[in-house]
């Protein structure tokens, strides 16, 4: 009995990746604080050093960025980071939003 050849065995199709798979990094997304008419100015400026450990005079910047200009933004990073800044955000009574940052 004679050794049997090697088998040789070559898949029947090829993938590809396509041209319109987007292989760039996540750009970070930022948060967004808006105004509302509900929540005082103190309390908004409690949130803010309360979650994210901002000194009283940035998260009072950032108050008065949402009271005057009627939005702010607080926070910036990874969308897993800024969902739950904003779900945090929304326990604490607070109107907030994220998008990517430009």
């Amino acid at each position: 009995m004679t050794p049997a050849a090697p088998v040789e065995i070559a898949p029947s199709e090829v993938w590809e990746t396509t041209d319109d798979t987007d292989v760039r990094p996540d750009r970070p997304w930022k948060v967004i604080v808006w105004n509302d008419p509900i929540n005082l100015m103190s309390y908004v400026t409690f949130v803010f050093q309360k979650l994210f450990g901002y000194s009283k005079e940035k998260a009072t910047q950032l108050m008065l960025d949402v009271h005057y200009k009627g939005r702010a933004v607080v926070s910036d990073g990874p969308k897993e980071k800024a969902e739950m800044d904003v779900f945090r955000l929304h326990e604490y009574g607070l109107w907030a939003t994220m998008e990517h940052d430009d």
